[in-house]
């Protein structure tokens, strides 16, 4: 099974768990954009990285709700998808 998340999957689970609404493509180009600057807070996080749990039937890094960019966030739970593979 090739995982990756995407850009427009991270948007999409912001927008269903925290309520947030983010253009996929504005966070694409600046990735390295801060998650409160988009109004995501660590509590948010953490929902979006129980969501990615549960679908991908595999525990993410303990860490990653603490992850502070979609740039980060999206390397970190592609490399565990990937190694996990």
């Amino acid at each position: 099974m090739n995982a990756q998340l995407t850009y427009e999957e991270l948007a999409a689970l912001m927008k269903a768990g925290a309520g947030v609404t983010v253009d996929p493509q504005q966070m694409e180009s600046r990735p390295a954009t801060a998650f409160e600057e988009y109004g995501l807070d660590s509590l948010g996080l953490l929902g979006i990285v129980a969501v990615l749990e549960n679908r991908y039937g595999r525990p993410l890094p303990a860490d990653a709700d603490r992850c502070k960019s979609p740039r980060e966030f999206l390397d970190l739970v592609n490399n565990t998808l990937v190694a996990g593979a």
